[in-house]
């Protein structure tokens, strides 16, 4: 499994949202994109994940061109996104919501409940609510019920928008230790985070993002000790969301 980003553009009406960007993520791998609020970060995983037109250049996953391929499809293909601000549904129990992870595959009962199992070892607080409603959740523990929910679908590649946006930091390091945890157990993962810090000590390899365009790309060990990625997105900038 991997996945190429060739030359991307994605326009929102007559503005360029993403400028000819090249992206590779590779099996097995943690890739992040970090850049600031309108770098086009959150555009790239629409874009892959099919809720965004292609303008022009090509996505491929598993060696084919998915470009113009109906979100719904790409999910069938092996991609799942959890989405920024947690989109979870909020009058449906826990139980419910990660069953609709399910949606798109066509699969035996047996394998709904082995799946609920890996959820449900990773994130044990959804067990334990499973019969609640979403609405009741914390913030937290919404996050985990929309990571939760892509995983439900068994993706071979799982996009994350802003997994640790608005929480608490301990709850932060949580979130990225179980994403860790998830990559571990096989998953590639694409990460698009604000706090730059943690997702680059968590990643294998990062691309920042300014404006549209890809400006550096590197092993994610090295931006985090890159001075000008630092003084950019490590400073007291990356600290924002703790407070």
């Amino acid at each position: 499994m991997n996945l190429e980003i060739k030359d991307l553009r994605v326009f929102y009406g007559k503005i360029e949202a993403i400028k000819g960007i090249s992206v590779t993520v590779n099996q097995g791998e943690i890739v992040t994109l970090i850049g600031a609020n309108g770098a086009g970060k959150t555009t790239t995983l629409k874009t892959i994940s099919g809720l965004r037109p292609v303008s022009s250049g090509s996505i491929i996953f598993d060696g084919q061109d998915i470009s113009k391929v109906p979100a719904h499809k790409r999910v069938e293909l092996g991609i799942s996104q959890s989405p920024e601000g947690r989109g979870i549904f909020p009058g449906m129990t826990v139980l419910e919501n990660l069953e609709i992870g399910k949606y798109f595959r066509k699969e035996r009962t047996s394998e709904m409940s082995e799946d609920l199992e890996k959820v449900y070892h990773l994130f044990p607080r959804l067990k334990e609510r499973m019969k609640q409603a979403g609405g009741t959740l914390s913030g937290g523990e919404q996050q985990m019920l929309a990571i939760g929910r892509a995983l439900m679908a068994r993706p071979k590649l799982l996009l994350l928008d802003e997994p640790s946006m608005g929480l608490a930091p301990m709850m932060i390091q949580n979130i990225f230790n179980i994403i860790t945890e998830i990559n571990k157990l096989g998953t590639t993962i694409l990460l698009v985070e604000q706090n730059a810090q943690q997702a680059l000590q968590r990643a294998h390899r990062a691309y920042v993002l300014e404006t549209g365009n890809v400006v550096k790309e590197a092993k994610a060990s090295d931006l985090l000790n890159d001075p000008a990625v630092r003084a950019a997105y490590l400073g007291t900038g990356a600290e924002k969301g703790h407070h």
